[in-house]
């Protein structure tokens, strides 16, 4: 079985650093095979037998000293997700541990839409202005964000490794 993997506020304003070559080999010392990872901000796609995202956090805080929340998918769920716009151009998805509902207010043309554990935005003015991610990122801190190009980036190497 295929997986993705999320980890939530590595890499970010030079803070938190984790080099994917070392992050590679976290997932493999706790179990993981056919690592892969995508950019510099904490995804990573695998094969794993019963992969738990605590696993994964009590590896990386034992190499790094670092808590790291990890988010985790099947990539049979990864290919389920479908955004509910018009188009794939400024949609993000906060990825969540679990179900949880949010109740924030949306300024147009600014939109969001919340499916099982994933939160959909439309931000046409990007995400690092937007006062509507903000505010969701504030309703769910242990949430983490990826753009639609990332999502669709991680879907089609989980496809590619099966292969």
């Amino acid at each position: 079985m295929r997986y993705i993997a999320l980890l939530r506020g590595i890499n970010v304003g030079g803070k938190r650093i984790i080099k994917m070559q070392d992050l590679r080999a976290m997932f493999v010392a706790a179990g993981a095979r056919d690592v892969e990872t995508y950019i510099q901000s904490g995804n990573v796609v695998f094969g794993h037998a019963r992969p738990t995202a605590a696993r994964f956090e009590k590896e990386i805080a034992n190499q790094t000293g670092l808590d790291v929340q990890v988010i985790l998918r099947t990539a049979d769920e990864w290919a389920a997700l479908k955004h509910p716009f018009d188009d794939d151009d400024h949609v993000h998805v906060f990825f969540l541990a679990a179900k949880a509902s949010v109740d924030v207010e949306a300024l147009a043309p600014e939109r969001y839409v919340v499916k099982n554990r994933e939160v959909f935005l439309y931000l046409p003015d990007g995400m690092g202005r937007s006062k509507l991610a903000a505010a969701i990122g504030r309703a769910l801190p242990t949430a983490t964000a990826r753009n639609w190009r990332t999502v669709q980036q991680l879907h089609a190497m989980a496809i590619q490794s099966v292969r």
